[in-house]
């Protein structure tokens, strides 16, 4: 299989090492190694993202567009084969190479605000840079992917058909889902009336989606599947949601979940350090917003699928995706309590540090 997927690039195999990279959970990636060379592999997941040449596509416009706008940006596009595309096909599936940036590392836990900072400054560099670009060009890779109207329609028809035992079992979590369809609400508004553009959104921004030197200065951004149309508050809730937290995700003691409010205030100036000019008014009131969006739509997202039985998200135990749901309810509620925190950072940083375009 490495054979033919090298020789499509013009590359000796016998003169390259492939050995595994990373533990991504959607796209396996491999390091190949050789003739002074250094390339990512990857095989994408085709259970996740249907279409491929979508993502292909995308990169192609993309990777056009900031060689003539901003030729110094790192952006790391897949290279071209030999007959000039960016996937291979081998054994049924689809291969893509991409250069390893020499210098660079990921890291899967923060430890430190400057990384939240230079996360945030990236992923706003990014849609920054992307700001004057036609975003209708662009192809949505997952359909939906962060459509909050259809997740809640989704978990309604879950519970309506839910075996009894899991509704017992699920009650609280429910109620308080329930109890907040007024975030949902908003987000409905916010699509139909179109009170904030559509912007080239990365839709991933957990922290392993960055590349840092050995400074933990912020290199660039990885992992472009999910590139495409979207809001702003898919980015910066994302962050919320998995920046804010000591705990990730799949702690199971509720009593380790936690907001560090240092980390939100990270995010924004970070973030707005390149978007904050490009914001529109309307975006600006929703930035506190963004983090309820993402939090919330993670707990439908892990409560729905434990209401089906557990068909999306992979479980190593029984209720594990009740657990999930749990934590991200228990998230939501730190949050909001820290609204009034937020609001102060932000009128502190707006304060101290006025906007400037970068």
């Amino acid at each position: 299989m490495f054979k033919a997927i090298l020789q499509a690039y013009g590359l000796n195999p016998q003169l390259y090492q492939v050995e595994t990279l990373g533990s991504g959970l959607i796209n396996r990636t491999w390091k190949v190694t050789g003739d002074a060379n250094v390339f990512v592999l990857q095989q994408i997941n085709t259970n996740v993202f249907a279409n491929p040449q979508h993502i292909a596509d995308n990169l192609h416009l993309l990777a056009d567009y900031l060689k003539e706008k901003s030729p110094n940006y790192l952006f790391a596009a897949p290279l071209a084969t030999l007959d000039g595309q960016l996937l291979v096909q081998a054994e049924g599936s689809f291969f893509r190479l991409s250069p390893f940036v020499a210098g660079s590392k990921t890291v899967d836990y923060l430890t430190k605000t400057s990384q939240a900072y230079e996360a945030a400054r990236q992923f706003g560099k990014f849609t920054f840079l992307l700001r004057e670009l036609d975003v209708n060009q662009l192809k949505y890779t997952l359909p939906n992917f962060h459509d909050l109207s259809l997740r809640i329609s989704q978990f309604k028809q879950a519970l309506a058909k839910a075996p009894q035992q899991r509704k017992v079992e699920a009650e609280y979590a429910i109620q308080q889902v329930q109890q907040h369809f007024t975030i949902a609400d908003l987000y409905e508004q916010i699509s139909k009336d179109k009170l904030i553009p559509l912007r080239v959104i990365h839709h991933d921004t957990k922290i392993n989606n960055v590349l840092f030197d050995d400074g933990d200065n912020s290199l660039g951004i990885i992992d472009l599947d999910t590139i495409m149309p979207g809001y702003f508050i898919s980015d910066v809730g994302d962050m919320m949601r998995t920046y804010l937290a000591e705990a990730n995700e799949e702690e199971q003691d509720m009593d380790k979940i936690d907001i560090r409010p240092n980390f939100f205030s990270a995010i924004y100036a970070g973030y707005i350090s390149h978007m904050g000019g490009s914001l529109t008014t309307k975006e600006r009131e929703l930035f506190i917003y963004a983090g309820k969006f993402m939090i919330y739509m993670q707990a439908v997202r892990f409560l729905t699928d434990f209401l089906n039985g557990d068909i999306y998200y992979p479980v190593k135990y029984d209720g594990h995706n009740l657990t999930r749901a749990k934590n991200q309810i228990k998230l939501l509620e730190l949050y909001i309590q820290a609204e009034p925190d937020f609001v102060q950072i932000i009128n502190v940083l707006n304060t101290s540090q006025p906007t400037t375009l970068q």
